[in-house]
């Protein structure tokens, strides 16, 4: 193991650490809805779109160890980021690029 904090070749350490802070924005965006955080509630989407970008970037960098030590780990995997990163593109779509919110009923 190298004493290099982000060898994600060698070390798990970068993709855990991008899960809690991931998780821990998810438990912000939780809290953001409360109502005693009314002051910060328009940046409650902004929250919950960062903790699944760092969660999906955690998952990557987990990918990228388990690629050269665990194939079968790998190989599970890899679907799951395949339909992440499709999410996220949708994601990304809809309210960034395309700027209006999806209507569910434009979809049926």
């Amino acid at each position: 193991m190298s004493d290099k904090l982000f060898d994600i070749k060698n070390d798990r350490r970068l993709s855990v650490y991008l899960y809690r802070a991931g998780f821990g924005c998810w438990l912000l965006y939780i809290l953001m809805g409360a109502r005693f955080m009314e002051d910060v509630q328009g940046y409650r989407n902004n929250c919950g779109f960062f903790s699944f970008v760092l969660m999906i970037m955690g998952l990557t960098t987990s990918m990228y160890y388990d690629y050269h030590h665990h194939p079968a780990e790998f190989e599970q995997k890899k679907k799951w980021l395949i339909f992440l990163y499709l999410v996220l593109a949708l994601l990304l779509y809809n309210f960034i690029l395309r700027g209006n919110p999806l209507a569910f009923g434009s979809l049926f």
